[in-house]
């Protein structure tokens, strides 16, 4: 797949304060959700909606389209 993340999502969650047991507890993201993260999966729209607010940030922050 050509699109790729630019950065470790887990990590940058983390220093946000989003560490996944917070993640688990406040039903932020499924355990689904965080096992795509960490594969480089991706996820829906909706999703990068979310990671891009908590984050503060833009989607082309977090992914690229590479060739």
């Amino acid at each position: 797949m050509p699109i790729k993340y630019k950065i470790d999502i887990i990590k940058a969650l983390k220093e946000k304060g989003y560490n996944t047991n917070r993640i688990r507890k406040e039903k932020i993201f499924s355990e689904g959700t965080m096992t795509k993260f960490r594969n480089g999966d991706l996820v829906t729209l909706a999703t990068l909606g979310t990671l891009c607010q908590l984050l503060e940030c833009q989607p082309q922050d977090i992914i690229e389209y590479k060739n």
